[in-house]
């Protein structure tokens, strides 16, 4: 049981989870067939189902529409479309328990209601083909945030893992960025490269998020955010939402992850390949097991952001369905409330651990939308 302190806060501000990759677990497990896999019912196979982000104290989720970013372009676009009607159903499959979600009061609404929010958000600029018009269309079908790259550079933005193609950002990327604002579509900054990090900066007018990142001083994956970026983005009033995935977090698990990666590249494997990577890490995994990261080493990510940062700029983007392994105590989406009594132990106030859990992601959606009114 979370402490009277942690119950409190989850009462009055529930967890509201920057990214879950559910959808894609739906597609590969069970071809989006509620009833070949019941997410509405204890025990299901994933890391996510309801009756765990209950105990868990999750109030809203953005839901991840990911495809891989080696599917071609049209299928890649095709596939979104398909984890979008994914995500519908299953709201309206558990609406007792879901409720569609697009802006902070739609969050607040579904709470009183007693139901978990669900907002979405795509991973991946591969997503929309290069067309603003897929963008805008992928925005009337609810996704609030589009993750400019995923692990492949584009030729309009540069990844954090693959060779830079555009110097960061193209024009036609900076168009991106500036028509997500007009449209009120969060700028995600996850998977980007540096220089594409910095580029988004300087066009955004609305407040950029990381929905699924961690800070790179305290494990140096590329994936992690640079300090001199977590300082701009607290200067434009962004959330940096700090993941859980092992390799992100640990500088442990991050040494043998690269190990494994340079295994996997001798063997002719292409690690910008998510699938191709995971399936690989997974055999390699069962010969050389990885070290095991903890709840401590979130906790140090959160901790460095909020001092960089600052307070107002930190969230949670678990990255549950999206990863293999996860840290000790934070197996499945049942385990948010462990992390928050690590941080109350810690010194953390209610005050502060509102702010993180969902105050500082909902008051980016009321400024985005702020910037898109005009």
């Amino acid at each position: 049981m979370p402490s009277p302190l942690v119950s409190a806060v989850l009462r009055e501000a529930p967890i509201l989870d920057g990214h879950n990759d559910l959808a894609w677990e739906l597609r590969e497990r069970a071809a989006y067939d509620f009833d070949v896999l019941d997410v509405g019912s204890p025990g299901a196979p994933t890391q996510t189902d309801l009756p765990r982000l209950r105990e868990g104290g999750v109030g809203a989720q953005f839901w991840s529409v990911f495809v891989p970013a080696t599917l071609p372009p049209a299928e890649a676009v095709t596939a979104t479309l398909e984890q979008i009607d994914a995500v519908h159903t299953m709201i309206r499959r558990y609406a007792d328990r879901l409720a569609f979600a697009d802006t902070a009061a739609d969050v607040r609404a579904a709470w009183a209601t007693g139901r978990i929010a669900s907002l979405i958000g795509a991973e991946g600029g591969h997503s929309i083909h290069s067309s603003l018009g897929t963008l805008r269309m992928l925005r009337r079908l609810g996704v609030r945030y589009l993750t400019l790259t995923h692990n492949q550079s584009l030729e309009w933005a540069d990844a954090a893992t693959d060779a830079a193609r555009a110097g960061g950002l193209t024009t036609f990327g900076r168009e991106v960025v500036r028509e997500m604002n007009r449209i009120g579509m969060l700028v995600d900054l996850c998977h980007v490269a540096p220089a594409t990090m910095d580029a988004a900066m300087d066009t955004t007018t609305a407040p950029p998020i990381y929905s699924h990142s961690s800070a790179r001083a305290v494990c140096d994956h590329p994936r992690n955010v640079p300090d001199h970026s977590l300082r701009r983005l607290a200067g434009l009033g962004g959330v940096c939402m700090v993941t859980f995935v092992p390799a992100f977090v640990s500088e442990a698990v991050r040494a043998w992850d690269a190990q494994a990666r340079s295994i996997a590249e001798a063997q002719g494997v292409d690690v910008r390949d998510h699938l191709a990577a995971t399936a690989f890490r997974t055999t390699y995994r069962d010969r050389h097991p990885a070290p095991r990261a903890t709840i401590a080493d979130v906790v140090a990510h959160l901790e460095h952001i909020r001092e960089v940062a600052g307070i107002d700029h930190v969230g949670i983007g678990g990255d549950y369905d999206g990863t293999v392994d996860l840290p000790d105590g934070l197996e499945d989406v049942a385990g948010y409330p462990r992390l928050l009594d690590a941080l109350a132990e810690r010194g953390w106030s209610a005050a502060d651990l509102a702010k993180l859990t969902s105050g500082n992601i909902l008051r980016v959606l009321d400024d985005a939308d702020a910037v898109a009114r005009g």
